[in-house]
């Protein structure tokens, strides 16, 4: 069995991306990883290259701005990123920029991958997701955040970044048949210091703003905080990867939020306690068909 592990990243540093720690955490499953590169204004590209691993491949991109719809130029550089790994891999392991896998479950993954790497009929892994915010003490635990995502799809070449690069389907739109296993991806996008939020609010939201609605949405990025756009939270009583371990120590967690508030409509009221109460999620998103 052999495993390809792809990203992309832009500008790492200036918004204070953990990619190091996203590679590094899905790094002892891969066989290959691919990196694309985009054309950044800070060192990203040396971050990349101080991993030194014999595994590493780098690729460099060049961002279309104007792409304007929905997030796509995600999608392009996800797809780049893809379209490089080796055509003799079996499995690809989709990492985010601000997303790391817990090392419990690598072993989790690797038995998933090779249990169904015989069945065509599974065409991706569906990992399930931990949310950090405003800390890395607190997790979102409303409907806003998103309960799962497709992040190891079989290499088949006809499969591509869906959207904003959340997900994948088939080119011909086809939804992926999926298994769900047990194991945990780590977002992280939500944890960093408020001027680094704001200012990645600012530049990322034009990759689904127009220029004219991007003069208020600059507005609403300066006036951010975490406080003011959070619905709800719990605290996190796990651990976090050992490769965040040097980023958690030495970033500021004093943000605080209690977590005994609900800040749901009623609607959202009513449909927290049904998923609570059946753990079903009415009106979920799924960008993929579960494979019992």
């Amino acid at each position: 069995m052999k495993v390809a592990g792809f990203t992309f990243i832009r500008n790492a540093e200036t918004f204070g991306y953990p990619i190091l720690e996203a590679i590094q955490s899905v790094l002892p499953l891969c066989d290959e990883f691919v990196v694309a590169v985009g054309n950044s204004t800070d060192n990203t590209l040396g971050l990349i290259e101080a991993i030194c691993s014999p595994k590493m491949r780098v690729i460099h991109t060049v961002w279309n701005d104007d792409l304007r719809e929905g997030g796509r130029v995600l999608a392009e550089e996800t797809n780049k990123a893809l379209a490089a790994i080796s055509a003799d891999a079996d499995w690809a392991f989709y990492i985010q920029g601000d997303e790391v896998l817990h090392e419990q479950y690598l072993n989790t993954v690797r038995q998933a991958m090779q249990d169904n790497l015989s069945d065509l009929s599974v065409e991706g892994l569906l990992f399930k997701y931990l949310h950090f915010y405003g800390s890395f003490r607190y997790v979102g635990d409303s409907r806003r955040w998103y309960r799962r995502e497709i992040r190891v799809i079989r290499n088949t070449g006809i499969v591509t970044s869906y959207r904003d690069a959340q997900g994948f389907r088939k080119k011909d739109n086809t939804k992926l048949q999926v298994k769900l296993i047990d194991a945990y991806i780590y977002h992280y996008g939500w944890v960093k210091p408020i001027e680094l939020q704001r200012a990645k609010f600012g530049y990322f939201y034009r990759f689904w703003h127009s220029e004219e609605a991007m003069k208020r949405v600059a507005n609403e990025a300066k006036q951010f905080s975490y406080e003011k756009h959070i619905d709800s939270l719990t605290e996190f009583s796990g651990t976090h990867p050992a490769v965040m371990l040097p980023r958690i120590t030495s970033t500021d967690n004093s943000f605080t939020f209690d977590t005994s508030q609900r800040r749901y409509s009623l609607r959202v009221h009513i449909l927290t306690f049904i998923e609570k109460l059946t753990s079903w999620r009415i009106g979920e998103y799924r960008n993929y068909r579960i494979k019992k």
